[in-house]
């Protein structure tokens, strides 16, 4: 396959899943208008806590977006610091998804206790699913590049990582930012 081909089913890839997201999106806000959501449930979300985790996977693109650079002037070494830099960055995000999930699930909140805790884990939890996937092709990148692979397919790759960080942008608002001004 060529890089155009790649570069062509990833962007195929990622209109199915933009439409998905979208739709997770608008039956969380739904959920959120017309069946209501228990107060003290929204209140349990740490906003600050998850706008520091998403500044963390938000980080994460920048430093992809570097180790892209590295690969394309030609500098393995900046493209595998980079990579492994981005990986931590989003297991750092992922371990913030899960110890919030286990906190929320500590105080009862949880996929199969209400209409707020069924729209939360399936939205989230779909992203974070994302979130591992992207990790899982990122690791393989890097171990090709550590392997020395000049057929690197950083770019397709690196296309869908940013995807998944712009949708964290919008579950981030719609999820913690948007209560914050609205009457849930």
């Amino acid at each position: 396959m060529t890089q155009s081909e790649d570069t062509t089913m990833m962007q195929a890839v990622i209109f199915t899943e933009a439409f998905f997201f979208l739709c997770l999106i608008m039956a969380f806000v739904y959920m959120a208008y017309n069946t209501g959501f228990e107060p003290h449930e929204l209140s349990r979300l740490d906003i600050r806590t998850a706008g520091i985790f998403t500044a963390v996977l938000i980080a994460s693109s920048f430093t992809l977006h570097a180790a892209e650079r590295g690969y394309a002037r030609g500098k393995p070494v900046v493209l595998k610091t980079w990579l492994i830099v981005t990986i931590v960055l989003g297991a750092i995000f992922l371990a913030g998804q899960g110890h919030e999930y286990i906190s929320l699930i500590r105080e009862n909140v949880t996929l199969n206790g209400s209409v707020f805790g069924a729209s939360f884990f399936t939205l989230t939890g779909f992203h974070g699913l994302h979130v591992l996937v992207g990790l899982i092709i990122l690791s393989i990148v890097l171990a090709l590049a550590f392997l020395r692979d000049s057929k690197s397919a950083i770019g397709t790759v690196a296309m869908y990582w940013h995807f998944v960080d712009i949708v964290w942008i919008f579950v981030f608002t719609v999820v913690y930012v948007l209560p914050q001004f609205t009457n849930i």
